[in-house]
């Protein structure tokens, strides 16, 4: 029997006991199955979880090329390997076959060794949606130089953070990026986040969108002539499993980004394993993940688990409402997408449209639908699996985080009897564990506790970059000898799993995890702020929204309250970027806060949700009268 597929719900608990009872043979017997070393392992895991220390198939030699694409080209070489399909429909769509991608990245791998790249340096990658950002990356894969990638919709200032937090020698862009109707000026916000980065020695910029730029003498220089210019084989330089593969960086609760590291061997055993099951992916199928490269589903459920097991995936530049609600629709009949993986937000924003969006498309190709970034809310499953599944295409509700690198809680198609919102059972080798406040793991069935595992799995995050301290501190001090994922859960009474939220305070609005103190911050620079606290609120569409609640430093007129709120939201705008707008800001006289200072934020995300029949005791604040006044005042009167 290979363990690398599962068919069935039988087979599943046979493999999952299996990857407990005996995890390191399990995951040895992956590896060797499926993948490509060039020396194998000395020793299959060494872990500590109070260092914490983590080391899957150490010793072993490999890069990860070689198996997303090198290992493919004998057999299957003219397989398409990546569908682009541009944000203007009229646009030609490009399939990228697996020997084309195997030129474009060994010539984009000998540009970057051209300009001084070598193994260990790190690479910002700030580019939209086209087919220069998954080769980009995976030509730095390719030399073994560390790829860092920023949602190209961070502003300057986000991504000036990290350019250099992880001391990026090289920073690729574009001219600019298409989104929907409108264009954005990517080069212009790359130059204004280089004011402060003194250290990145090369700019290179692909030509998306044909603008007017500038280009820095001796920094910045056009991509194409130089790839027109480079060889066309590049060999793969040989990784050790635990060297860095990628630093990607997830908003914290506290202080700024977390760049969390993953590891060459043990996420790609883990993301390939963790495709093939979750989506069910057969040879010919044509797969696709809706998300951006810049998030942690980009990386590992477009490129290196689907190229890992030699898949068809699909890359879309634009938005599902342009030109119409119909473009998501559109692209599953033109390319007969077999698996579709999105966002509860977009598909609660397409709900909110025409039926006739839908049912006049052909989506009979659909075998497997899946979502990601927060728990699906029941009427969007139903809307999903009722309309765009046709009640005959499962629904993969999967739960993991960037630091996870992959997927760890899903049903497995055709394999596990679904129930809407509920993550339902671990991925084989995943040992989840429920806590209770004091510490304690609550067994059995109808439990609900902090999500915890509590046994290493390979495709896990090493550390944050930088900072080991600080891994240890947010992930491993809570629980001892467990990872704390910063997410509640409950387990039913037949064991599954479903996902109830956040620990901290960490919004996820449109599957985006949003931490508030950044954004907090970003708003205290307002010369008129005294002081803020934002909590989420639940929303329609996007899941959650963000409620501000601001202390200005001298009470104004309404109009003046009405430019203060624009300019709370752009500053938000400049530090963080657009996605972490308030949807509401209500100006207030203080905020509740214990007697030691601290801000009682569950009354205030109870006051936004209009939940204020349940406020408990608030006799023991140090001012319990703001809470009647913040609740009179509420934006939701």
């Amino acid at each position: 029997m290979s363990n690398y597929h599962i068919k069935h719900l039988e087979e599943y608990f046979q493999v999952y006991r299996k990857s407990v009872r005996y995890p390191e043979k399990f995951w040895e017997e992956i590896a060797e199955e499926h993948f490509l070393w060039r020396k194998r392992w000395d020793k299959v895991l060494e872990w500590d979880f109070s260092k914490p220390e983590v080391k899957w198939f150490e010793g072993a030699k490999l890069n990860i090329t070689e198996n997303c694409i090198d290992k493919h080209l004998f057999s299957h070489g003219d397989d398409t390997a990546i569908i682009f399909e541009p944000n203007d429909p009229e646009e030609e769509a490009q399939h990228i076959s697996y020997n084309e991608l195997h030129r474009r990245v060994c010539k984009f791998a000998n540009v970057l060794k051209g300009k001084g790249i070598k193994k260990g340096d790190r690479v910002c990658i700030y580019l939209p949606m086209i087919p220069e950002l998954s080769v980009a990356m995976l030509a730095c894969a390719r030399i073994g130089a560390i790829h860092s990638i920023v949602f190209a919709g961070f502003s300057s200032s986000a991504l000036a953070t990290r350019i250099l937090d992880s001391d990026c020698k090289m920073v690729i862009t574009s001219d600019g990026s298409y989104r929907g109707s409108k264009t954005i000026d990517l080069k212009g916000i790359v130059d204004a986040a280089l004011e402060k980065c003194p250290d990145v020695e090369t700019v290179l910029v692909a030509k998306r969108i044909d603008s007017d730029i500038e280009l820095k003498e001796g920094r910045d220089e056009w991509l194409q002539p130089l790839l027109d210019e480079a060889e066309e084989d590049c060999k793969p330089e040989m990784m050790d499993a635990e060297d860095p593969l990628f630093i990607l960086y997830t908003s914290g609760s506290t202080g700024k980004p977390k760049g969390m590291m993953h590891t060459c061997g043990g996420y790609m055993v883990y993301t390939a394993y963790t495709f093939k099951n979750v989506f069910n992916y057969r040879t010919g199928d044509v797969y696709w993940c809706t998300a951006d490269i810049g998030w942690i589903t980009g990386h590992s459920y477009i490129v290196y688990g689907p190229l890992a097991n030699c898949a068809t995936t699909v890359m879309f530049e634009g938005v599902p409402s342009y030109p119409d609600f119909g473009r998501f629709w559109d692209i599953v009949e033109k390319h007969k997408v077999n698996q579709f993986y999105t966002a509860p937000t977009a598909i609660r924003a397409l709900a909110k449209e025409n039926l006739d969006y839908v049912e006049s498309r052909d989506l009979s190709s659909l075998k497997v639908l899946g979502t990601v970034g927060e728990p699906i809310n029941e009427e969007a499953w139903h809307w999903y699996n009722d309309n765009v599944g046709q009640k005959n295409c499962p629904i993969v509700d999967t739960w993991w985080q960037t630091e996870t690198g992959g997927i760890m809680i899903s049903p497995l198609p055709h394999s596990t009897p679904t129930i809407p919102t509920y993550a339902t059972l671990p991925l084989p080798g995943i040992q989840p564990a429920l806590m209770d406040e004091e510490g304690n793991e609550m067994k059995g069935y109808q439990v609900q506790g902090k999500l915890c595992i509590k046994f290493p799995w390979p495709g896990m995050a090493r550390t944050v970059w930088g900072d080991h301290q600080r891994y240890k501190d947010t992930y491993f001090s809570a629980y001892e000898n467990k990872y704390f994922s910063g997410d509640g859960a409950l387990r039913d009474n037949v064991g599954y799993y479903r996902i109830t939220g956040r620990a901290d305070d960490v919004v996820i609005v449109s599957g985006h995890n949003l931490g508030t103190a950044p954004i907090e911050d970003a708003i205290n620079e307002h010369q008129a702020v005294a002081e803020s606290a934002i909590v989420g609120f639940p929303h329609d569409v996007k899941g959650n929204a963000l409620y501000g609640y601001v202390i200005l430093k001298e009470a104004g007129e309404s109009r003046k309250h009405e430019n203060v709120r624009k300019e709370i939201n752009q500053l938000i705008t400049e530090h963080i970027g657009p996605i972490a707008k308030l949807d509401k800001i209500q100006f207030v006289s203080g905020l509740p806060k214990t007697r030691s200072g601290k801000i009682m934020r569950r009354i205030l995300r109870k006051i936004a949700s209009n939940d204020t029949g349940s406020l408990g005791d608030t006799s023991t604040l140090l001012n319990p009268e703001i809470v009647q006044e913040i609740i009179d005042n509420s934006l939701n009167n």
